[in-house]
């Protein structure tokens, strides 16, 4: 067992995400406590984790004895006061600053002056967490994607006042459990949530202007760009309530940037509770006697509508690029690993052709007159650049 592996982790919230980092860390042979507020929330979660170990097993994923191991590892904390040893604590309760802010300075005020406090948050400012300490230097984000145990990616947010020696060594420990890691600047939405917003965004765009339905826009993205997954199907899997809130937040944060606009289809579907699969309802029906729409295969039609989301996808991962959210290399990994896009956007661009996928951007950008769709200057830079190269 390795330095890393052997580390006392504790973890805050036993939801979905919660419990998943529960289950990871346990079987990647760190001791660990979980703790809610709510007790018997932690109970059922513990359940929940035997269950899927079980699972595992039975499946020969892992052996018994390692499924027994990694069982016994984990605790339920009655209290904060029992984290005062635990090297990493990762929060993944509410995505609610205040909150997020109150149990931090709590944690500090309990843990060893070495513990890392880190945040699982999707979208809200690790610098602004990590404000609320007086320490700000050990604070990080540490973002994991659904389920936790399955999906390979995970990104790490230093924000501006943590500490080189705390990223690196968080990064190694998430690393340890077999995780492939990104390093993200401190930007609203960070890496995936920031360059995947367009393909939620447009797709429901596309859909108020009249132009497909929901089982059209989706049944283009995964035959003219091979998509596991169409955009509507994602967010009913996702669930609406988190998208629609990571989709605000963004918006928000970046000043309200049209760019990043929320729509008002998916608000009114929040509002009326159909947040997706886990509801029964969302842009589909999931009820049991439901029929799921067929999508009109017109290939004219869904060749402009990849197009159309594609490009303002690129438009998004170069933009990035230029204000430096991340590396090249880290961005296409981002988003193959982390909402398993088929390739890398930045690859995609060169395979479909800057100038094409500018014209895009451009053409909808003079149609609409809206800033929504305006190039970046990275892409418009480099566009220009080729072409004055084959001129």
């Amino acid at each position: 067992m390795s330095i890393m592996s052997s580390k006392k982790i504790g973890v805050i919230g036993s939801g979905t995400m919660g419990s998943g980092i529960v289950q990871l860390a346990a079987v990647s042979g760190c001791e660990v406590i979980m703790f809610d507020a709510v007790e018997s929330a932690s109970q059922k979660a513990v359940g929940k984790i035997n269950a899927t170990l079980k699972s595992l097993v039975e499946k020969n994923k892992i052996t018994q004895v390692d499924a027994d191991s990694a069982f016994a590892r984990i605790k339920v904390g009655k209290s904060l006061e029992e984290f005062i040893f635990c090297d990493l604590v990762i929060e993944a309760i509410i995505e609610d600053l205040a909150v997020k802010k109150e149990l931090f300075k709590k944690l500090e005020a309990i843990c060893i002056p070495t513990c890392i406090l880190a945040s699982n948050t999707s979208s809200i400012s690790v610098t602004s967490i990590g404000s609320a300490c007086k320490d700000p230097g050990k604070v990080i984000g540490i973002h994991f994607f659904n389920p936790a145990p399955v999906m390979p990616l995970v990104e790490i947010i230093p924000g501006l006042a943590t500490r080189a020696d705390i990223t690196n060594t968080a990064t190694t420990i998430i690393q340890s459990w077999g995780k492939t890691t990104v390093l993200a600047k401190d930007t609203p939405g960070f890496i995936v949530n920031r360059v995947a917003r367009p393909y939620y965004g447009e797709a429901i765009r596309i859909y108020e202007e009249g132009i497909a339905d929901f089982a059209t826009i989706d049944w283009a993205m995964k035959e003219f760009g091979g998509f596991k997954m169409g955009p509507f199907e994602l967010m009913d899997f996702i669930g609406n309530d988190v998208n629609f809130k990571v989709t605000e937040t963004v918006w928000q944060q970046f000043f309200y940037d049209p760019r990043y606009k929320p729509s008002l289809t998916q608000k009114r579907l929040y509002e009326a509770g159909f947040w997706g699969k886990k509801t029964g309802r969302g842009y589909y029906d999931y009820s049991e006697r439901a029929v799921k729409p067929e999508p009109i295969k017109d290939e004219a039609t869904g060749k402009q509508i990849f197009m159309r989301i594609i490009a303002m996808l690129i438009n998004e991962a170069f933009d990035a690029l230029y204000y430096k959210v991340a590396t090249k290399d880290d961005l296409e990994t981002a988003m193959t690993k982390g909402v398993n896009y088929p390739k890398g956007l930045i690859s995609w661009a060169v395979e479909l052709g800057f100038a094409n996928v500018f014209k895009v951007l451009d053409d909808l950008h003079f149609i609409y007159n809206e800033e929504r769709y305006r190039p970046s200057v990275f892409l418009r830079s480099i566009t220009f650049a080729n072409t004055a190269k084959s001129q």
